[in-house]
C-alpha cells in the first residue's frame, strides 16, 4: 500500500511515493529543474500561472512512477502541501480569472495596515491573532480595488493547495488552516471573520466549504486520472500550508516543539496551545495542522522572505553559477566568524513581517575592497540568513516560544555547516536534522487522513535522526559579537 504527497512550492513542485507501513520513500522527484517562472510586473510584485503547478505536478509524478515501477492500482490516499497565503480566484467554470498573487507579493501591504487602524488592532489580534497585513484577504481587496471588472466575476477564491486540490477532485474546499492563513478565520468566535470580509466589502459565498485538515476531501476523478496517468478513486486525505506541514512532517504537533526550514524563504515555527499573538505581527500565529475547535494548536511562525534566495543569488552572481552549494559551503567556512566585519541582510525579497512589513531591500555593509573577497561574501550571506532567524527567535520568546531543539530536514540551507553553526551557537539550541520533507510529510499525513495510520504516532514511528548541531560553546562570543554587529547594522539599514 502507498501514499503521495505533493508539495507545490514557489520554486518547484515536488511529489515523493512512501510504502505505507515502512514509510520509506521509493521515490521523488521535482520539476521544473531550474526555478519556476515568477512574474513581477512591478517591484514587490510576485505572481504564478496556477496551470504552472498543475503541469508541474504532472511531470513530477510521471517521474516518480517511472522509476519507483509501483502500479497506480496500490496508490491509496494523495496528500498536499502548498506555498501559504496566495490568492488563487476561479470563475463559475472553475477556470482563474488571473495569475495566482503567491506568498512573496508586497502589494497589499498597505492595505492591511490600513485595515488594522481602521479596524483596531486589539479586535484585529485578538480574533484574527494576526495583523489583516500582507496576507490573502489583503490581497484580494486588492484585486477588488484595482481589477473590479476581474473581481466581479469571482465565484471563489483558493489558496494554492486549493486549487490542485480542485484539480485532483473537481470540488472546491478549504481548511480551517487554510482560512487562518489567509485572515477569513476567528479564532474568538471559531467561525470565518466576518468583520474582517464586511470590512473589506468581500460576501462569505466567495469563500470554500471548509473539510477536517486530515479527512477524506474527495477523491481523483476519471479525468485528472487520465492526466496524471493514476486511477480514479484514490482518498484526497491531508492538505496543509507548506509551514505547517514541514512542522508535521518533523513531528512537530505538540506545545514547545519547533521546526524549521530554510528554502526559498526560511521559518522557524513552534506549536503552542495558548491563544498569543505578537502585538506587532511580526511573528504570525495560525491554526496548526491538528487545531480543532475543541483543542488549541497553534503554529507560531517567524518567516523571514529572503533566506535560499539570497544563497542562491550569490551563488549565480558572485560565484558565475559555476560553483556548486557544497564547494561555497567549504570556502565560506574558511572565513574567520563575522565574515572580518562584512555583513549582509537578506532582505531583498519583499516586504518583511518580522520588519513590520518594512522592505528594506537585501544590503551589503561594511564592504572593504582590500579585505573582502567572493569567500567573504559566501559567509556573510549565511550568517545573515541566520542572524535573522535569531532576530525573530528573540521576538519569539517573548510571546512564549522557547527553543531547547530545532528540529530540520537535512536540505536546502540545513545542508550547510557554517549556517547550521551559526544558528545553533547564536541561540543556544541543538539542530536536529531528519531525512524527510515537505511531500513525504504530506503523504504521511495523507495516510492519517485516510485512517490508514491510526494516529501520528504511528506515521511517525520510524522517523529516523540523520544528524546533530550542538552550539559551539568554544567559539560562542564569536558568533554572539558577529551577531550584534549585525544588529547594529539592520538598525542603520531601517534608520533606527
Amino acid at each position: 500500500m502507498y501514499l503521495l504527497g505533493f508539495d507545490i512550492g514557489s520554486s518547484s513542485v515536488k511529489v515523493s511515493l512512501i510504502e505505507s507501513e515502512s514509510g520509506k520513500c521509493e521515490a521523488s522527484a521535482y520539476y521544473p529543474k531550474q526555478e519556476m517562472k515568477i512574474t513581477a510586473a512591478k517591484a514587490g510584485w510576485a505572481e504564478q500561472d496556477p496551470q504552472l503547478w498543475w503541469e508541474n505536478t504532472k511531470l513530477a509524478l510521471a517521474e516518480v512512477m517511472r522509476t519507483s515501477c509501483i502500479s497506480a492500482s496500490d496508490i491509496k490516499a494523495i496528500g498536499i502541501s502548498y506555498q501559504m497565503h496566495g490568492l488563487v480566484a476561479v470563475d463559475k467554470n472553475k477556470n482563474p480569472l488571473r495569475p495566482a498573487i503567491i506568498w512573496c507579493d508586497s502589494r497589499a501591504a498597505e492595505i492591511g495596515n490600513k485595515a488594522l487602524n481602521e479596524i483596531g488592532s486589539d479586535k484585529c489580534l485578538s480574533h484574527l491573532l494576526n495583523s489583516p497585513g500582507n496576507f490573502t484577504a489583503s490581497k484580494l481587496k486588492w484585486v477588488k480595488d484595482n481589477e473590479p471588472e476581474i473581481f466581479e466575476k469571482i465565484y471563489k477564491i483558493m489558496l494554492p493547495g486549493d486549487y490542485i486540490a480542485m484539480k485532483l477532485t473537481g470540488e472546491i474546499n478549504t481548511t480551517i488552516g487554510g482560512l487562518s492563513e489567509g485572515m477569513f478565520w476567528d479564532f474568538k468566535n471559531n467561525a470565518t471573520a466576518q468583520f474582517l470580509l464586511d470590512y473589506y466589502g468581500f460576501s462569505s459565498d466567495i469563500l470554500p466549504e471548509i473539510v477536517p485538515t486530515f479527512s477524506i476531501q474527495g477523491e481523483l476523478t476519471q479525468k485528472a486520472a487520465d492526466e496524471l496517468g493514476l486511477v480514479p478513486g484514490i482518498k484526497i486525505s491531508y492538505r496543509a500550508g507548506d509551514q505547517p506541514n514541514n512542522a508535521l512532517s518533523l513531528n512537530v504537533l505538540n506545545p514547545g516543539e519547533i521546526a524549521a526550514t530554510g528554502g526559498t524563504s526560511g521559518v522557524v515555527y513552534g506549536v503552542s496551545e495558548e491563544v498569543k499573538f505578537d502585538p506587532l505581527s511580526r511573528v504570525n500565529t495560525f491554526a496548526h495542522v491538528n487545531h480543532t475547535t475543541e483543542l488549541n494548536r497553534l503554529g507560531i511562525l517567524l518567516c523571514i522572505n529572503g533566506t535560499g534566495i539570497l544563497n542562491s543569488w550569490l551563488n549565480k552572481q558572485v560565484a558565475g553559477g559555476v560553483v556548486k552549494y557544497p564547494e561555497m559551503d567549504k570556502i565560506a567556512a574558511g572565513v574567520p566568524i563575522g565574515s572580518e566585519g562584512l555583513s549582509i541582510m537578506p532582505f531583498g525579497n519583499g516586504a518583511e513581517r518580522v520588519l513590520q512589513n518594512e522592505n528594506p531591500g537585501a544590503a551589503v555593509m561594511n564592504l572593504n575592497f582590500n579585505i573582502h573577497k567572493a569567500a567573504h561574501m559566501y559567509r556573510a550571506g549565511q550568517e545573515g540568513i541566520a542572524f535573522s532567524f535569531k532576530y525573530g527567535m528573540d521576538i519569539m520568546k517573548g510571546i512564549g516560544i522557547h527553543s531547547k531543539v530545532i528540529r530540520a530536514g537535512k536540505a536546502n540551507m540545513f545542508f550547510s555547516p557554517v549556517f547550521r553553526n551559526t544558528l545553533a551557537t547564536t541561540t543556544g539550541t541543538a539542530i536536529e536534522l531528519f531525512n524527510t520533507d515537505g511531500s513525504i510529510g504530506a503523504a504521511r499525513g495523507a495516510g492519517i487522513g485516510a485512517g490508514i495510520y491510526k494516529s501520528a504516532e504511528e506515521a511517525f514511528s520510524n522517523l529516523k535522526k540523520v544528524e546533530v548541531t550542538e552550539p559551539d560553546l568554544k567559539n560562542e562570543q564569536a558568533y554572539i559579537d558577529a551577531y550584534n554587529v549585525w544588529k547594529e547594522d539592520l538598525h542603520k539599514l531601517l534608520g533606527k
